[in-house]
């Protein structure tokens, strides 16, 4: 069964290619304190649906190059776009 995780696009600057962070918590082994890290996918994306700052779902891939190793699934919760000049006045 292939892997299934939920990030946030950093990056869709790149032709087919999104840059997810997974952020994720755990606590310290020893003091207990809780430490935030993150793991970075290079996710493919053919039809380039995902913009910046949308959280998305992605899954598990064969190899598509060097770093590409997962696949865009959807958009969970897409960002809100920015006011235009119409809706400000």
């Amino acid at each position: 069964m292939k892997r299934s995780l939920v990030g946030i696009v950093t990056s869709d600057k790149a032709s087919k290619t999104l840059r997810v962070e997974i952020e994720r918590r755990f606590p310290h082994r020893k003091y207990g304190k809780i430490i935030r890290a993150r793991t970075v996918c290079k996710v493919h994306d053919e039809d380039e649906v995902a913009a910046e700052g949308d959280l998305v779902e992605i899954v598990e891939c064969r190899p598509r190059s060097k770093t590409k190793r997962w696949d865009f699934v959807r958009v969970v919760r897409a960002v809100d776009g920015v006011a235009t000049v119409s809706e400000s006045e």
